[in-house]
């Protein structure tokens, strides 16, 4: 996924999406302990001692993940990433997006996944996915309000770190669909 012109630094005024470097992890740690009680609803945790081990994760790039540090005003405020989903040069997922509690409902998250969609249909992808825990309302709201369309759900798809199933709501858009 890095060799394919996708995962670029990318920014919007006073908003970057940094490549995730060893030194965004602290200031990281930070952002992501600002809501203790969201992680209930990601299939990961990050909190804690289980920060390490996800942060190393994202680094190397497991799950065939690319993941962005969200950089605002000089600031480190949270994450998202490509995930690989579908061919490889034609779909794409956005996922692993956490923005800090402050920021929310203020315009940064669809600023944000404006420019990686933006930049993801100029690189020449038809396709950008979404999968979104069901019972997190708040984030299926901001991606149909991207314009993508619902799929469908799968049913009991995963465990989470918590023992909870979960139903996994997937949502798109196509590149003839984004209007920008």
């Amino acid at each position: 996924m890095n060799s394919d012109g996708l995962y670029v630094p990318l920014d919007d005024g006073d908003i970057r999406l940094d490549l995730l470097m060893d030194h965004h992890k602290e200031a990281l740690r930070m952002a992501c302990a600002e809501d203790a009680g969201i992680w209930d609803v990601y299939p990961f945790n990050y909190l804690g001692d289980a920060f390490d081990e996800q942060f190393a994760r994202m680094r190397d790039g497991g799950m065939a993940r690319r993941i962005y540090a969200i950089v605002a005003n000089g600031e480190v405020v949270g994450m998202t990433g490509w995930i690989a989903s579908g061919e490889a040069g034609w779909s794409i997922e956005i996922g692993n997006s956490y923005i800090v509690p402050r920021l929310r409902g203020t315009g940064i998250n669809h600023r944000i996944k404006k420019l990686m969609l933006d930049h993801a249909f100029a690189a020449g992808l038809q396709r950008v996915g979404f999968k979104v825990d069901a019972v997190n309302r708040r984030s299926c709201a901001a991606v149909l309000k991207l314009g993508c369309k619902e799929e469908g759900l799968l049913r009991r798809e995963r465990r989470t770190w918590t023992g909870r199933v979960r139903d996994t709501a997937i949502f798109s858009i196509l590149a003839d669909e984004w209007t920008g």
